[in-house]
């Protein structure tokens, strides 16, 4: 009779994401639980390690109220996500591909991004990823996918500098790479050099982070830069990438001594900081829907959608106060409701592209937005244009800023009110974050219509 052989005893299999994780990073000590707020702000908690398995499954609660704080973290009541309904919890789960190491942290940490589900398990209405979701599910029913990237410009700046006097530095005639020798000297590539360790800093952890970043552009004032993401056919996956791209920005920038500002108006007498996003939409076969002729007529009634809505998505692509002041003529931020071929003065702009990669450019975004809201605002317009098939006025050329064109508002005051009035706003976010979101920027505005300035009283006085 032949003796079996035991078999040594195998170890479990992992049982989720997480447990995954931390056995192939078994020196992980904590986890940084992250969910973005309505101002794109990132919200959570700092826990052990250990709680990465929760998070990815079951999940762990925190208040839906995360989703009713202004952009200084203060309870707005008018939301009614506060203590008039009980302060409810909300369930918390990993987004699971979003795990991962944050190579800026002195000890080892990880960190995860999570989204937000309901006390009956539902994607929670003010989650703005969950209204994100919505529209590319409705493009799906269409047969549709957007392929979407985002482009990020910021400033880097002196901290101390910047909070105590609103300056760049505090030297003007100390050398520093992030600023460079010349007033603007955009497209250099000695000013990139300059700050070569902080963006080699920056590439790795975008690595590590599985963000894929493309292109590192010096921009058009002294110590502004760009980084570009790649294109995506997952909305999601790019509007994730983009709010931890600007963390991962801003950590970098602090470990190298910098501050790192998505500020869409931080100096006067400089261009603003913008968010531009690129999309398209593919068929089933993966075939872009603009490119060829019959591809033309839809991508016009895409700009049409776009172009009817703009005003009443205004406050989404333009969220604080200082972002009014970007709208200025001839400093590359749109001021005209307008499109156009190959033009960066117009607020939708058709790139140059070979046919196959033929897509819309939405230049309106201020660096400081929440990039769910604004891939839902862009996307959802253009499912509206497509499926109203009205054609768009003529696309511009020349300088948009020269000519008698529909004006966006330099008024947030407007903005809002807009906003809370749209039929398309509830269409595509749902009128619960409708009013939260209308009632948190009536809270922020209030709040700087309040403030006197400086320049008022040595005026007034």
């Amino acid at each position: 009779m032949n003796e079996q052989k035991s078999r040594p005893a195998s170890k479990a299999a992992p049982v989720n994401a997480g447990e995954t994780f931390l056995l192939e990073n078994a020196d992980i000590e904590s986890v940084d639980l992250l969910i973005a707020d309505v101002n794109g702000v990132m919200r959570g908690k700092w826990a052990p390690a250990e709680s990465l398995k929760k998070v990815c499954s079951p999940g762990i609660n925190l208040p839906m109220s995360i989703f009713g704080l202004d952009v200084w973290g203060r309870e707005v009541e008018e939301t009614g996500l506060h203590i008039d309904t009980g302060d409810r919890d909300g369930f918390c789960v990993a987004i699971e591909d979003r795990i991962s190491r944050c190579l800026w942290a002195e000890r080892p940490t990880a960190q995860v991004l999570m989204t937000m589900l309901d006390d009956q398990g539902d994607p929670f209405h003010a989650d703005p990823r969950n209204a994100l979701k919505r529209i590319v599910d409705r493009l799906a029913a269409r047969g549709l996918t957007a392929v979407t990237a985002f482009e990020l410009e910021f400033y880097l700046v002196d901290p101390t500098a910047f909070r105590t006097t609103g300056k760049m530095r505090r030297d003007r005639d100390s050398q520093h790479g992030a600023f460079g020798p010349e007033p603007q000297n955009m497209y250099s590539l000695s000013e990139l050099t300059g700050q070569s360790e902080l963006f080699a800093d920056i590439r790795a952890g975008a690595i590590a982070m599985g963000l894929p970043i493309d292109t590192i552009i010096k921009e058009a004032a002294p110590g502004q830069f760009e980084v570009n993401l790649k294109h995506r056919p997952d909305p999601l996956a790019a509007a994730d990438d983009t709010v931890l791209l600007r963390r991962l920005i801003a950590e970098c920038s602090n470990k190298h001594g910098l501050r790192a500002t998505f500020m869409a108006k931080p100096f006067l007498e400089w261009p603003g900081s913008g968010m531009h996003v690129h999309a398209s939409l593919i068929d089933a076969g993966g075939k872009n829907i603009f490119a060829g002729k019959r591809g033309d007529a839809r991508l016009s009634h895409a700009a049409a959608g776009l172009l009817s809505t703009m005003r009443d998505s205004l406050l989404l692509f333009i969220p604080g106060f200082n972002g009014y002041r970007r709208l200025q003529p001839g400093s590359y931020a749109p001021t005209r409701i307008a499109w156009g071929r190959n033009n960066r003065s117009v607020a939708v702009r058709v790139p140059a592209s070979e046919p196959a990669a033929t897509r819309l450019e939405h230049r309106l975004s201020g660096a400081d937005a929440n990039p769910y809201l604004v891939s839902a605002a862009v996307l959802g317009a253009m499912l509206k244009g497509l499926e109203e098939g009205k054609k768009p006025p003529r696309p511009i050329e020349g300088s948009a800023y020269q000519m008698k064109l529909p004006v966006l508002s330099d008024d947030m005051d407007d903005a809002i009110e807009d906003f809370e009035n749209s039929a398309f706003i509830a269409d595509i976010l749902g009128p619960e974050l409708q009013k939260i979101y209308a009632e948190i920027k009536k809270v922020e505005f209030t709040e700087f219509m309040n403030e006197i300035t400086p320049l008022e009283r040595s005026t007034y006085l």
